[in-house]
């Protein structure tokens, strides 16, 4: 398992970053090249089934990349959210965790992820691994900008 964690500070208060974060079909708006829906269950509950779909936009909304689904594992708001992928390449945790920090919050976003393809996989990894880091702090600098002017 590899595990990636990044952080960004935000100009709201815990209870609006949480709600923003957990619009979950909104996250396109500010994640990376993913657009979010809720494919079953309460999505704000244990057991919520949510599927991403990541990569170059091409036609009526879809992406051409991979299909990341979830399963939503931990619901305690508006402090941590985890949720379990369980796609063919992208699986493990996903973490949200929301923390006050002065007049605002922080986020922190981690992933622990089990690298799929064997041993080509970790072979891979150190190549993903940058491109990875610097497409969360991407998303986490746009989310602090939809999370400060969030009105639901």
């Amino acid at each position: 398992m590899r595990e990636l964690v990044e952080a960004v500070d935000v100009d709201a208060p815990p209870e609006r970053v949480w709600a923003a974060l957990t619009d979950w079909t909104r996250q396109g708006e500010w994640m990376l090249l993913t657009d979010v829906e809720v494919v079953g269950g309460d999505p704000h509950a244990v057991g919520g089934r949510l599927a991403a779909r990541t990569g170059i936009p091409w036609r009526r909304g879809r992406h051409l990349g991979v299909l990341d689904t979830m399963v939503v594992t931990e619901w305690d708001p508006p402090r941590r959210a985890v949720v379990q992928h369980t796609g063919r390449i992208v699986r493990g945790p996903g973490i949200f965790e929301v923390a006050p920090q002065g007049t605002g919050s922080l986020l922190t976003w981690t992933e622990q992820l089990w690298l799929p393809f064997g041993v080509l996989g970790k072979l891979g990894w150190p190549l993903v691994k940058p491109v990875a880091i610097a497409g969360i702090r991407l998303s986490l600098r746009r989310f602090a900008a939809f999370a400060a002017s969030y009105r639901g």
